[in-house]
């Protein structure tokens, strides 16, 4: 049985972890309420960019059945007709105590890398994030072209997302792959998150029906400076760049979301323990105290 002072060392040990603990949660949940924000504030962006290229697009679909003209659309629209080389970038965290987070990102690309060597494609991988790589490594270390530390370490900015924009796309121009897919965690609530992997690039091209009114407010209608092909260039643009950087806002807020229930159910564990130990401690703290009483009435008794 364990000593007065033993339980005591370990009391006083676990107070001290749930302090830890209770304020990695008011971290996590200071950085989840960033995050969300960004990211309620990135989807209204998001459809602004996209009502614009799918503006342009139903601009080109009207010409084509009136005046039947034909407009190439940006490479970036160009999907192959047979792909066989993929690139998957992988988001995960760098450190750990997020629960089942980063096992469960590490899992979704496993997962779509045997589905992908299954069909016969050739398959490469870059991890952003300690976690997913030190997982994927041990199995598919000859895949990982590449790996650095998490772009959510410093805090996500959006310039950060260009740049790896920047580096997938000299990756493509090298030819080394035709489909590039995004594994990671997409947020849905601070308990809720699910595991994708995106198509990335190229992008595929919206759907627009003739009859919607995005060419028009009222009885006005959009005009194009310089050139409706510019328009939707530029738009195309800052559209990969912004599916980059949702891809991180989400992966950031599902993390946080994950490390603050992980600090939670920890806290709670340990205000379980102190519980715990401070019955344990007071039962035999009590006992010892009434033995002590025993022998010292059974003393005076025998005097």
């Amino acid at each position: 049985m364990a000593s007065l002072k033993e339980i005591r060392t370990r009391l006083n040990a676990v107070k001290s972890t749930k302090k830890i603990t209770t304020a990695m949660k008011l971290v996590a949940a200071a950085k989840l309420k960033k995050a969300t924000t960004a990211i309620e504030r990135n989807n209204a962006y998001a459809k602004l960019i996209e009502d614009a290229c799918r503006r342009v697009l139903l601009e080109y679909k009207k010409e084509e059945m009136i005046k039947k003209n034909s407009h190439a659309l940006p490479a970036v629209f160009d999907m192959p007709a047979n792909p066989q080389n993929y690139l998957l970038v992988v988001f995960s965290s760098e450190r750990g105590l997020c629960g089942a987070y980063n096992q469960n990102v590490a899992k979704t690309a496993a997962k779509r890398i045997r589905s992908l060597q299954k069909n016969g494609k050739n398959v490469s991988v870059v991890c952003y994030g300690k976690k997913a790589y030190d997982v994927l490594k041990k199995n598919y270390r000859e895949l990982i072209v590449h790996h650095e530390a998490s772009y959510a370490s410093g805090g996500i900015f959006y310039e950060e997302a260009l740049q790896m924009l920047q580096k997938i796309i000299a990756l493509n121009e090298k030819g080394n792959f035709d489909i590039c897919e995004i594994v990671h965690s997409r947020f849905l609530s601070a308990a809720h998150h699910e595991m994708v992997s995106m198509q990335f690039y190229p992008l595929e091209v919206p759907s627009v029906d003739v009859s919607e009114d995005l060419d028009h407010v009222g009885d006005a209608y959009f005009d194009y400076k310089p050139s409706p092909k510019e328009v939707l260039e530029a738009a195309v643009e800052k559209l990969l760049v912004n599916n980059v950087y949702r891809a991180m806002l989400g992966a950031e807020a599902a993390e946080q979301g994950a490390r603050m229930l992980a600090m939670e159910n920890a806290t709670q564990n340990a205000i379980n323990m102190t519980q715990s130990l401070t019955l344990k401690y007071n039962t035999l703290r009590q006992s010892a105290i009434t033995t002590e009483l025993n022998e010292i009435i059974s003393g005076a008794e025998a005097l």
